[in-house]
């Protein structure tokens, strides 16, 4: 919707301006009419019947579009021994049922720099339900001091975190291997230092616990900051169709958790060819192994998007971080009753601004400068294509996130104020 007001917001300006503006009746070229028109005719034409079977579907309009939606088929080459292998055990361990009783626990995988500082608030979360969960600490840079006697003795051995770095995914696998160790551990949610839970215990554990997919964030991304990055390295275990992009921060059932410490084809291919600085491309191993890995193997089983909220609307290179100011009752309220969920790829958004780009032209076309020309394609760069969909939860639609992240530590203490209010179903 914003996206929307601001354009129309800048076309009535240009109109405005156009009509104030004096300057002599010139002749306008012909061919830039012709030109412009044709432009025009073709854009139309594929917004309104866009193919739905190439990745020009998607730059066009996202209805209808089969190319990323459809199962992914075996490829017609002949498998190497590594991929014939690797096919054999994923399909195995999905064929394992999954094992549910009264012991059954949600394993939470703590991915932190050093000390946690909501502590407090996740024991608040945590008691009464001892024997429902488990904590798992993995401190990168130091051992943190504990607080909360949820989180003492749950420190793991713990490497060296470089974001942007496949180390980054290591750590994940570092705590899903102890965490699996359990054989009561059925579902496994990565957190970092700044995250919150936004509902209560038993409302989080009903919504992983309930459902029989994994909560993976795997999204396509044509542009620059998605496909972008995908190194032709990769093939042919990992075609350039199936890249995709996503928050790291995942909900997995145990199957899935399984065959990520199984795999290690595709796990090599990003360790080699996802890295910052590579190829003159910043590919982040993070942000595409597991979006794509399952997209590949099992993409029925996950639900493409997190259940941990974070705010990129500011358009930079990291999220909106909230500070104490920013805590209110309504503000938290808001979060937990979000039910729609939004990606922001890095993509020109075409549909819309191709009319902007045409008025543009038309009337610039009597000042014939390089200046305005840069100024009509501008516009159209800054425009970028958002994807969003409603939140489904075993078909039904329901609130997308459990946990919220980027909030600063001095939010503690109004964080504790809120907490039985906003988490109150």
């Amino acid at each position: 919707m914003k996206t929307t007001r601001a354009w129309q917001l800048g076309v009535k300006d240009i109109l405005v301006m156009s009509s104030s503006r004096q300057r002599p009746h010139l002749k306008r070229p012909v061919w830039i009419i012709v030109l412009v028109t044709f432009v025009s005719i073709f854009l139309i034409t594929a917004y309104v019947y866009p193919p739905t079977s190439s990745a020009a579907c998607y730059i066009f309009s996202s209805r209808g579009c089969t190319l990323y939606n459809q199962p992914p088929t075996f490829p017609s080459r002949e498998l190497s021994d590594d991929e014939t292998i690797s096919q054999v055990v994923i399909r195995e361990i999905l064929k394992t049922p999954p094992i549910l009783s009264k012991k059954s626990k949600i394993a939470f995988l703590f991915l932190t720099p050093g000390t946690l500082p909501f502590e407090e608030l996740w024991d608040k979360f945590f008691r009464g339900h001892e024997h429902r969960f488990s904590v798992f600490v993995h401190a990168s840079k130091g051992k943190p001091v504990h607080t909360s006697r949820y989180f003492i003795g749950r420190d793991i051995h713990s490497e060296k975190v470089v974001w942007g770095k496949i180390s980054m995914v290591d750590a994940e696998r570092r705590l899903l291997a102890h965490a699996l160790l359990d054989p009561d551990n059925q579902q496994f949610v990565l957190l970092s230092d700044s995250c919150i839970p936004l509902h209560n215990f038993d409302y989080v554990y009903n919504y992983l616990m309930l459902t029989n997919v994994s909560f993976i964030d795997s999204f396509v991304d044509l542009g620059p900051h998605g496909t972008g990055r995908y190194s032709e390295h990769m093939m042919p275990e990992v075609e350039k169709s199936a890249f995709r992009k996503g928050s790291q921060w995942f909900s997995l059932k145990r199957q899935h958790a399984i065959i990520i410490m199984a795999d290690s084809l595709y796990y090599t291919k990003f360790r080699l060819y996802c890295k910052p600085n590579m190829d003159g491309r910043n590919c982040y191993a993070d942000e595409h192994y597991l979006p794509t890995f399952f997209n590949m193997i099992d993409p029925g089983g996950i639900a493409n998007r997190s259940v941990t909220y974070v705010d990129w609307s500011e358009a930079k290179w990291h999220p909106r971080s909230f500070r104490a100011q920013d805590i209110t009752y309504e503000f938290l309220r808001n979060l937990t009753s979000i039910d729609k969920s939004v990606h922001f790829t890095s993509d020109p958004k075409v549909k819309g601004s191709f009319f902007f780009l045409a008025l543009c032209f038309l009337e610039e076309v009597n000042i014939l400068t390089s200046n305005n020309y840069s100024i009509c394609f501008s516009w159209l760069w800054v425009q970028r294509r958002v994807i969003t969909g409603p939140c489904l939860w075993n078909t039904v639609k329901r609130p997308c996130y459990l946990f919220a992240r980027k909030f600063y530590p001095e939010t503690l203490d109004r964080l504790m104020i809120h907490f039985s209010n906003y988490t109150t179903v």
